[in-house]
């Protein structure tokens, strides 16, 4: 089943992943207890995606990081917020990520 995701939602770390960077790239180490191997396989980040994972902190909605980001990549807004949104879905699917809050 989907989760729907609207872009009012505040997501954040879970506390069941370690981060590390190495070189250019980051990775995301799942530690979820009762998870089949498939969802405690690392998730390797992009530079698109590192950019999107810093700004999942707890605070800002996934509207706030999407107004962000086409700002700051000189993009529309639309385009940018459905990628944040297909990035979450992957992480919130491999419980990555827990949600702090919706507005």
């Amino acid at each position: 089943m989907k989760i729907k995701i609207k872009p009012g939602a505040v997501y954040a770390a879970s506390g069941d992943v370690v981060v590390r960077k190495v070189g250019r790239e980051m990775i995301i180490i799942p530690f979820a207890s009762g998870a089949d191997d498939s969802e405690n396989e690392p998730y390797f980040l992009n530079a698109t995606g590192q950019v999107i994972w810093r700004r999942l902190d707890g605070r800002r909605s996934l509207k706030e990081i999407a107004e962000d980001l086409a700002g700051e990549f000189k993009a529309p807004v639309n385009v940018i917020e459905k990628d944040v949104i297909d990035f979450v879905e992957k992480l919130l699917a491999r419980k990555m990520l827990v949600k702090a809050s919706q507005t």
